[in-house]
């Protein structure tokens, strides 16, 4: 089933690209009516993608309520779970730095390149007081670290609140271990409810494909291949970066799990492109869940660490937030020093841990740090054009790097015993 789907998106995949070319290439005449019909066109599309999504997020709450609550039951004590707990963060706060580091490397090194080959420096700024459109408001760290803590667990499930599901599951774990014999019918319940909800996964993934096919074909259909050279340096330069992060995090892992990482790789490749596609980590959660219990990750462990990293472990957006700050000082010709830019890497790491459910989150958070550096938050409007191509690539970034993640944290706590698919999911 799993092949079968990738394959399926794949194809997907080129169709959406040709007919949203071809429909871009027929309407399009340079004029504001073309433009307007292009934008009623591509909503049509979207409502495709939109539903997929919706499914998706049905999905989510009840998936990660579950599966955490039988993982945490089946740890045993809460020696194994804060061991579990201390290493995932160890392992995130040294990836966020990772992360950050090498978006600060790499745009220094861009930025050499095209003065070294004599590219002109981007001419066409936004006047630093133009309107970027974005609510900061969705940022708060006050407001972040009370959020945590969910008022009503009906409501963060509603809301599809992780970060506050996570909270409430471990608080709800916990006790289950404490009860003991007489939680077991509360156990038993909610791993009927889990093999349920992997069931319903299945049914949704089934419409995958055709979401995929949408979602490329209505932003290609709307905005053609010209915005893409626009910015092309940016853009390929950034997903240059992406794939030296890859390269590190497969490269840490293969110091942990060894050569069974390439495994790893091929077992998430169907959720890497799934969230490539869809430009959604949270589209490809369900799969990379089922791809780690394969690859040997113990259910306690993944369905542990995996939602914690969807809130404190999205490589992707964080390298992304000092690559496109950087570029941003750059195009306003404003010079940083080495001490501005430690400072503005360090602010972002604890940011950018309080992103996960704001809208355009990434972008959220660069507006909310430029002011601190006196750059232009206008500057946002260079890369808005062409934000939806670089989400592709740091959403799948964001999957690969909790998949290793959880593969890592899961080789400390013992060997890794691979299973086969879950009954569930073989229908």
């Amino acid at each position: 089933m799993a092949k079968r789907l990738t394959w399926f998106i794949l194809l997907g995949l080129v169709a959406g690209i040709a007919v949203g070319l071809t429909i871009h290439g027929a309407v399009d005449d340079g004029s504001k009516a073309a433009a307007d019909r292009l934008t009623e066109i591509a909503g049509y599309f979207s409502i495709l993608t939109q539903l997929f999504l919706r499914l998706i997020k049905m999905i989510i709450a009840p998936l990660v309520f579950s599966t955490l609550v039988v993982g945490i039951a089946h740890m045993g004590d809460t020696s194994a779970l804060g061991r579990v707990g201390l290493r995932s963060v160890g392992w995130f706060v040294g990836a966020s730095l990772v992360s950050l580091t090498l978006g600060l490397v790499l745009v220094h090194l861009t930025q050499g390149l095209m003065a070294a080959i004599g590219v002109a420096p981007m001419r066409l700024v936004p006047p630093p007081g133009a309107a970027t459109g974005l609510d900061q408001s969705g940022f708060d760290l006050a407001k972040f670290v009370t959020h945590v803590v969910p008022a009503s667990i009906v409501d963060a499930m509603a809301q599809n609140e992780i970060l506050q599901i996570v909270v409430f599951s471990l608080f709800l774990g916990l006790a289950i271990t404490a009860v003991g014999e007489p939680a077991r019918p509360l156990v038993r319940a909610t791993e009927a409810l889990a093999q349920v909800m992997l069931r319903v996964t299945n049914y949704v993934m089934r419409f995958a494909p055709v979401a995929v096919f949408a979602a490329v074909t209505a932003t290609l259909a709307e905005r053609g291949v010209g915005v893409i050279g626009d910015l092309a340096w940016f853009m390929g330069s950034f997903y240059l970066g992406l794939a030296v992060l890859w390269a590190v995090l497969i490269g840490a892992g293969f110091l942990f799990v060894g050569s069974r990482i390439a495994e790893l790789v091929r077992l998430i490749g169907s959720p890497l492109l799934l969230a490539f596609t869809t430009a959604s980590s949270e589209a490809a959660y369900p799969r990379t869940l089922e791809a780690l219990e394969r690859f040997g990750v113990p259910n306690r462990i993944a369905s542990f660490v995996l939602p914690l990293g969807y809130s404190f472990n999205l490589d992707g957006s964080m390298m992304y937030m000092t690559f496109a700050s950087l570029f941003i000082a750059h195009a306003y010709g404003i010079d940083l020093s080495l001490g501005q830019q430690i400072t503005m890497l360090l602010v972002l790491m604890v940011t950018s841990k309080g992103i996960a459910g704001v809208p355009r989150a990434s972008l959220v958070v660069i507006a909310a740090t430029l002011p601190l550096f006196h750059i232009p938050e206008a500057g946002l409007l260079l890369i808005l054009a062409v934000d939806h191509f670089l989400d592709m690539g740091r959403s799948a970034t964001n999957v690969i790097g909790n998949a290793v993640a959880a593969s890592v944290v899961a080789t400390w706590e013992g060997p890794l015993t691979p299973q086969p698919p879950a009954a569930a999911l073989q229908a």
